[in-house]
């Protein structure tokens, strides 16, 4: 008997404020064009004052679980990706648990910044798979204008708040209407050589404070392209497919410049590439 993860249900949210490039003009030295040339983006949604990644956490799992019909009490494991976590701990996990009304079980949180979602939903996968879960809600969700330095014209355009979710049911492979759903399979990379083109200046171990981002654009686009198009590939040899046969390519939605170069690398035409991310910035996880 093959358990698969399937997903049962999604949703997300997004802050209602919105901050348009032509908004980001009058705070610091940048233009619309400038902005949508180099990253596509031409707005992004902004927590409002008191909101914190709980609570777009929250609304986002709230709708998974509505979205899969099922209770929070039907939840057993709940993982939230995020690196903006409204305290050093407890987790947003257990926040989320205790606001949805979910049973006591298995929440934390995992931080790996805009690859978060995919390492949470392999954990969750995991779980499933090992008979320890039955349900989990996986979330990824960030309030990253908490971590800008809104005088940094290089990274304060790129980023936004949002967060998104999805509800994990075990599932025998065998079960009608089952075969050959659910996720086939999750490779995860990590290249600590990099650590520095992409980071907070701060910590709780050194600064005490959380810092703000600090990117070097060039190195960050090229490395980028590179391990998107690489990992695509493994996936795509684990299965036994090629690129021809994918219907739809959903990439981490950082940079419209990255995902088209990326698509381009694979030999993908746009129009089989989901591009979202001129509504809402670089959401992180």
């Amino acid at each position: 008997m093959t358990i698969k993860a399937t997903i049962a249900g999604t949703g997300g949210y997004l802050p209602e404020k919105i901050l348009t490039n032509k908004d980001l003009e009058s705070m610091v030295d940048t233009t619309d064009e400038w902005i949508e040339q180099r990253s596509g983006i031409k707005q992004r949604h902004i927590a409002a004052e008191g909101q914190t990644t709980a609570d777009l956490a929250i609304e986002a799992g709230r709708q998974a679980i509505e979205n899969a019909g099922l209770k929070p009490e039907d939840i057993d494991t709940i993982i939230v990706a995020t690196t903006t976590p409204d305290r050093t701990f407890p987790s947003v996990a257990v926040k989320v648990q205790a606001e949805l009304g979910c049973p006591v079980g298995t929440a934390f949180d995992v931080q790996a910044v805009c690859t978060g979602f995919v390492y949470a939903l392999s954990t969750a996968e995991a779980f499933i798979q090992t008979g320890k879960t039955k349900r989990a809600l996986v979330i990824g969700a960030e309030k990253m204008s908490s971590i800008l330095n809104w005088e940094d014209r290089t990274t304060c355009v790129l980023f936004g708040d949002g967060a998104g979710a999805v509800v994990l049911e075990a599932k025998e492979e065998t079960a009608e209407g089952i075969a050959g759903q659910g996720i086939h399979s999750t490779h995860l990379y990590a290249n600590g050589a990099q650590r520095d083109l992409l980071y907070t200046d701060g910590g709780p171990s050194t600064t005490g404070q959380s810092g703000h981002i600090v990117m070097h654009g060039r190195e960050v686009f090229k490395y980028a392209v590179s391990y998107m198009a690489g990992a695509v590939k493994d996936a795509l040899a684990a299965n036994e497919i090629e690129a021809s046969d994918v219907d739809w390519l959903v990439p981490h939605q950082a940079n419209s410049r990255i995902i088209e170069a990326t698509a381009k690398k694979l030999g993908l035409s746009m129009d089989k590439v989901v591009l979202t991310v001129e509504k809402h910035a670089n959401t992180s996880a």
